[in-house]
């Protein structure tokens, strides 16, 4: 009984240190940031994919999970977040389960012209519905609240920005966070991009991380996509990050 306590309490201090960066990597698919653009209204965005974060202690991992947004209002998208957890120390021990929920909404602020670029803002809440004594979640609710800039010029885009986290679980820290990304269109199909992403202390154990990240998406079809990247830290806490998913969207014809 001991033993198994012992593992339990390790696997929910280190799954809390890692669930900042973890809930980051779910911000824009494939990437940690996120760009500014909602889903176009009454239009829906379907992925199912999995994640891994693996460092020198465990590793976490995510999947199947499945992230759905939704076109509600014009400028204005609803978004949810649900996966299966998995946790495992280097001492071999492991766990897998449902982990936390994650909602948000997304919002326009400022349309893209010429020489402006576009900006949204992008709260999320984590519910905890994953079990942190297991190690499969953060305890509380928590919540980030970003702000991202996106401006694009024939096969280039760029986007990026940051914002703060709040959570006051058990041995949890508040911090900031920004990232920002470079892509470009390859070909009709295929899309490459390239970012440094940026986090704090996110934990009282953490002393923050600096990840660059690479990948994108190839196009099937136009509403049918698979997305890639894997990332590994370039500064702070070692971490090397991948993320691969198959993307649909549907909605009907006209609307914006």
């Amino acid at each position: 009984m001991r033993g198994a306590f012992a593992f339990w309490r390790a696997a929910a201090s280190f799954a809390a240190l890692l669930y900042g960066l973890a809930g980051a990597a779910l911000a824009g698919p494939p990437f940690l940031a996120d760009d500014r653009e909602p889903v176009s209204y009454r239009h829906s965005e379907f992925y199912v994919f999995s994640t891994l974060n693996d460092t020198a202690d465990a590793n976490s991992a995510e999947g199947p999970a499945v992230e759905y947004n939704f076109g509600a209002a014009p400028e204005l998208q609803l978004h949810l977040v649900m996966s299966l957890a998995y946790f495992s120390l280097a001492s071999g021990a492991r766990v897998y389960g449902l982990g936390d929920m994650e909602l948000g909404v997304k919002y326009r602020i400022v349309d893209e012209t010429g020489s402006r670029p576009q900006i949204g803002i992008f709260p999320m809440m984590e519910l905890p519905t994953g079990n942190a004594a297991r190690g499969l979640g953060n305890g509380q609710a928590w919540y980030r609240v970003p702000i991202w800039i996106q401006k694009s010029w024939g096969p280039w885009t760029s986007y990026g920005g940051g914002g703060y986290a709040v959570n006051r679980a058990p041995g949890m820290r508040n911090y900031f966070f920004a990232g920002w990304l470079l892509q470009r269109d390859v070909s009709a199909s295929l899309s490459l991009g390239a970012e440094v992403f940026s986090q704090g202390e996110a934990s009282n154990a953490d002393r923050g991380t600096t990840l660059f990240n690479f990948g994108d998406h190839y196009n099937f079809t136009s509403d049918f996509s698979l997305l890639f990247s894997a990332g590994h830290s370039i500064g702070g806490v070692m971490h090397r990050i991948v993320y691969f998913g198959l993307y649909r969207t549907w909605g009907p014809a006209g609307s914006m």
